[in-house]
């Protein structure tokens, strides 16, 4: 049961992906025009993506130690 309430991301990080994912065009874009920038914002568009990283990776370690409690757990009934 263990393994079915990790299988998606928790609320908290879904809101910190979805700030990050809106950061990357404001990089680009001016946020009140739309136009393109004369010069992008190059450091928040490379922290937008390396926090993108460290949630995908978050979420997958998580999930590993959700899969290795399930499985700890599963091998203890069945010795029973």
């Amino acid at each position: 049961m263990a393994l079915q309430q990790h299988t998606l991301m928790d609320k908290t990080m879904m809101v910190v992906l979805g700030f990050l994912l809106v950061g990357i065009p404001i990089a680009f874009l001016q946020p009140d025009t739309g136009e393109l920038r004369d010069q992008p914002l190059y450091l928040l568009f490379y922290a937008s993506i390396g926090g993108i990283i460290v949630v995908i990776m978050y979420n997958g370690y998580k999930g590993k130690k959700a899969r290795q409690q399930a499985n700890r757990e599963r091998r203890r009934k069945f010795k029973k």
